[in-house]
């Protein structure tokens, strides 16, 4: 129904802004990291799902296709409502959600809060399979490279793992000297 929403932010919170186009005001609950990088004033794009209620319809934004596409995967599991869903992707970025759900890690989950032990391995069985692969093969191609030159594989994926969030356009190449450059020469 609403697939994008643009236009100038008016207020931040938290975890929600609003939205000022055409002389309406959208309150939109967004991730907290969405949230901190808008401020008043600025043209904003986002990506949205609204969930019409009895009592209220919810409005949710992403600043990417890929984190909505995430929110409705998250969705549908078992207990895990939108708002639940907000909040892992409040606490977790899309790269750690794939690695946790990879690596069959439901500890992950577990700080986010509403989320305990069953409903965190819940998410791992329903997940596996339906995360993208994308920053995955991103993730493990930079990490093999790192391994390679010598680092420990624990070092390089999180080093991999934290270029690729802070590079996320650059290519293999260029994030291969981004992460040598912070590793500093030590093996």
């Amino acid at each position: 129904m609403l697939a994008t929403v643009r236009g100038i932010v008016a207020s931040t919170g938290i975890g929600d802004v609003i939205i000022e186009t055409n002389g309406i005001g959208l309150h939109v609950a967004v991730p907290r990291d969405v949230a901190t990088n808008l401020r008043v004033g600025m043209d904003a794009l986002l990506h949205t799902v609204l969930i019409p209620r009895e009592d209220e319809w919810l409005l949710f934004g992403f600043s990417t296709a890929e984190d909505k596409q995430l929110f409705t995967i998250l969705r549908g599991v078992s207990g895990v409502g939108p708002r639940t869903a907000l909040a892992i992707l409040s606490t977790m970025p899309a790269l750690e959600i794939a690695e946790a759900v990879d690596s069959g890690d439901d500890s992950r989950f577990r700080v986010v809060p509403g989320i305990g032990q069953k409903t965190a391995s819940l998410i791992i069985v329903s997940l596996t399979g339906k995360m993208p692969q994308a920053s995955n093969s991103e993730t493990s191609d930079l990490a093999d490279a790192l391994t390679g030159l010598g680092w420990a594989h624990s070092v390089a994926r999180e080093v991999a793992r934290d270029v690729i969030r802070d590079a996320p356009t650059a290519n293999l190449s260029e994030r291969l000297k981004i992460a040598l450059a912070s590793l500093g020469g030590n093996s």
